[in-house]
């Protein structure tokens, strides 16, 4: 997730309010967003939030940040609309003072005049930040590549970096996603190339392409080949649907009139005259392709020759899934492409060279990415010239302090990632996500007493009830055993006369996992529950 705070006495700006997405061992979670108890703590200082893009890396917190800071917020017509969508779903789109900015305008927040840059990334819209403070010019180049073919609106405004470059610029501050890739990002222009190939080889069949919701040029370059090759568009999943239908009423996506059919009107066309645009290019088990691969989407079945484009790379950790669909698919008679159908819409080497060279910063911090590409970046740096000790990478909640002749790290703050789940936000922290995880790996055991209040006799059970652990009805032998270990263990509670029930809960716990640990070398999370009655 994507958040700066930027600080001068009495003035504070925010740039970009993402999320991330939860990994593996985070069961159940669906969302990552920042924790910003700093800016709560400071809110008489906030004076704004400035989004870079529209991604969701960078504007999906907003709806929760939101509620708790409500501050002006400002962004390019394309990020602004986007914004809007995830408010109006929250239900507080006319709480929030909305501002649609133009790249090349200037705004003063506080202390900080901040001019917009025009740049060019995998969505329309994108602009870097020249933050002008007290100490000097702050250059943040939010996600960019330098493409001289957009799909949408002009090239990246390189005289304008060399403009600032050239006044004097503290620090720079740049993307560092590709900075282990040597060379150039290929034009966006180059995946319409391979989509004409395709339709064209594809012709009587249909078409299905995945890829990120957000990547509004690629959505406009499978239009245009749809519109070739004569196709009817179908648009599938919730967040695409969303995107398309912002991205077409700002004018940013164009479509002729009755090109666009719903689901329900598929059966009136043969196979060769749609294409189906879709999410799930990540494997994301609740995507649309997902949902197809696994036969349980509730409108479109995958048929023997569908042919299905993945029209993107598998971003690290999602490999294992993005295969399991493409199996499914290939399994029911599709034909799976994922090969030169997608580039990156981050920077390669020589373009980040580049803006170091036009921007000529005294000091550096890499941004966005791995620390291994931060790392990496800062070699770039190096090889340009910059000194060592001028180059800073940081870590979530690092305090960097910067000023004419110094700048250093000198603190941290609270950063721990806050997890939603479902209408939770927050209530699942380590201890509940440390629960899930034994849960999901050794399974649950359930044992039922019921005792007397007031003799603390034994009136019922124990019973013993076992969800992923093991199947009771092929290890009876077993679950016998463990209902006498767990009444041998109540017998030594009432000889040494313990009448706590937390104390005997504890003592079954202790004894039957004792036992299970013998006979299975597993550790199942073991839940005693005493009913009390009056007796």
């Amino acid at each position: 997730m994507n958040i700066t705070i930027f600080e001068y006495e009495d003035d504070i700006i925010v740039v970009d309010c993402g999320i991330a997405f939860p990994e593996d061992e985070m069961l159940g979670i669906d969302l990552v967003i920042p924790d910003v108890e700093y800016l709560k703590t400071n809110i008489d200082k906030v004076r704004g939030i400035v989004l870079t893009h529209g991604h969701e890396d960078h504007i999906g917190a907003l709806p929760y940040v939101l509620r708790d800071i409500n501050v002006p917020i400002y962004g390019t017509k394309l990020t602004i609309g986007l914004v809007e969508n995830k408010l109006r779903e929250h239900k507080i789109l006319n709480d929030v003072n909305r501002n649609v900015i133009t790249p090349g305008q200037k705004i003063n927040l506080g202390v900080f005049n901040i001019e917009f840059i025009r740049t060019t990334h995998s969505i329309p819209d994108p602009v870097a930040l020249a933050i002008t403070t007290p100490v000097g010019v702050v250059v943040h180049t939010g996600d960019f590549k330098i493409d001289f073919t957009p799909i949408y609106g002009k090239p990246i405004d390189l005289q304008k970096f060399a403009e600032i470059g050239k006044k004097g610029v503290l620090l720079l501050m740049a993307d560092s996603t590709n900075a282990e890739r040597p060379g150039y990002t290929m034009s966006e222009t180059t995946v319409a190339r391979a989509f004409d190939e395709l339709f064209s080889d594809f012709k009587g069949k249909r078409i299905i392409v995945a890829t990120f919701a957000s990547n509004v040029d690629r959505v406009q370059q499978i239009i245009h080949a749809a519109g070739k090759y004569k196709r009817k568009v179908v648009v599938e999943g919730r967040s695409m649907i969303n995107v398309v239908a912002t991205a077409i009423e700002l004018g940013y996506i164009k479509m002729p009139p009755k090109m666009m059919i719903t689901h329900e009107e598929m059966d009136q066309y043969r196979d060769g005259q749609i294409v189906i645009i879709t999410t799930g290019s990540q494997g994301e088990p609740m995507a649309a392709l997902s949902r197809m691969a696994s036969k349980t989407h509730r409108h479109i079945n995958i048929q023997k020759g569908d042919k299905v484009i993945l029209s993107s790379k598998p971003i690290p950790g999602n490999e294992k899934t993005v295969s399991k669909v493409i199996n499914s698919l290939f399994s029911q008679g599709a034909e799976v492409i994922f090969e030169d159908t997608h580039v990156s819409g981050h920077a390669y080497q020589e373009e980040l060279k580049l803006i170091h060279s036009l921007v000529m910063p005294k000091y550096f911090i890499p941004l966005h990415g791995e620390v291994r590409h931060m790392k990496k970046h800062a070699e770039l740096a190096e090889s340009l010239g910059m000194r060592s000790d001028r180059i800073t990478i940081l870590a979530p909640g690092d305090v960097y302090e910067i000023d004419f002749n110094s700048a250093e790290k000198t603190g941290h703050v609270n950063s721990q990632p806050i997890f939603v789940d479902g209408l939770g936000v927050g209530d699942v922290g380590s201890v509940v996500l440390r629960d899930r995880q034994k849960l999901s790996q050794d399974g649950l055991l359930t044992v039922v007493i019921t005792m007397s209040k007031q003799t603390r006799e034994v009136l019922a059970g124990p019973d013993i009830v076992s969800r992923g652990f093991v199947y009771v009805r092929e290890s009876s032998d077993m679950m016998v055993e463990a209902r006498a270990v767990v009444v041998k263990a109540l017998d030594q509670c009432s000889r040494k006369n313990i009448r706590d029930w937390n104390k005997i809960k504890m003592s079954v716990r202790d004894a039957l996992r004792d036992y299970l640990w013998v006979q299975t070398k597993r550790n199942p999370m073991i839940l005693p529950v005493i009913m009390e009655v009056d007796a």
